[in-house]
């Protein structure tokens, strides 16, 4: 079971032209994420390294207004919005739109979205959370983002080498040990976070 906006990320049917104006003074731009956290222009006919953006300021500016698409345009195609002063950019993605990519300061920190240190939260070991149903991996992330953000493959292949599945490995795991310290793993945290999403 995908998470994105809650299980809804997934693009419908929309007629767009990038950088239409449907007011005067405003732009309207649409994008997509991957499940590796890259961010292309969603009309983009190629998704792969050489076309995704890569300006880690640029990056930074655009996830750091990202949020829920609560207004009445595109909601149900583009679950989320980054707006710049009059432009309007809408996002839909794979699963989440903030997705891990790394660790940094020695395990302390997330980075996310390929900005480097630019994007980064605090890791919380004890909050991993892995879908018995896909395998994904999730982890918290700040409110604004819909508190949810996906662990990219790379990362939470590294990361299963340190799970512990006492209830067996069709539940999800247990515990998760990280630099030499076991931690039990708060398994309720998703559910709890997408059951309040759904009653906004």
């Amino acid at each position: 079971m995908r998470l994105g906006r809650w299980m809804n990320c997934l693009r419908q049917f929309s007629s767009y032209v990038q950088g239409q104006s449907p007011e005067k003074n405003i732009r309207e731009y649409f994008y997509f994420i991957d499940h590796e956290g890259r961010l292309y222009l969603d009309d983009a006919r190629m998704k792969n390294f050489t076309s995704c953006f890569k300006d880690k300021k640029f990056l930074h500016f655009f996830f750091t207004r990202v949020r829920l698409n609560n207004t009445d345009r595109y909601s149900g195609s583009f679950p989320y919005l980054s707006p710049c002063g009059r432009e309007r950019n809408f996002i839909r993605c794979d699963d989440l739109p903030i997705v891990y990519t790394h660790t940094m300061e020695d395990g302390m920190k997330l980075s996310y979205n390929h900005a480097g240190d630019l994007l980064t939260v605090p890791f919380q070991p004890d909050k991993i959370f892995m879908s018995p149903d896909t395998g994904r991996v999730y982890h918290p992330a700040i409110e604004r983002y819909g508190s949810i953000g996906l662990i990219r493959s790379k990362l939470a292949i590294e990361f299963s080498k340190n799970f512990d599945f006492q209830d067996g490995e069709a539940q999800p795991p247990t515990h998760f040990t990280w630099k030499g310290t076991k931690f039990e793993l708060d398994r309720e945290w998703v559910s709890k976070t997408i059951l309040l999403q759904r009653s906004l």
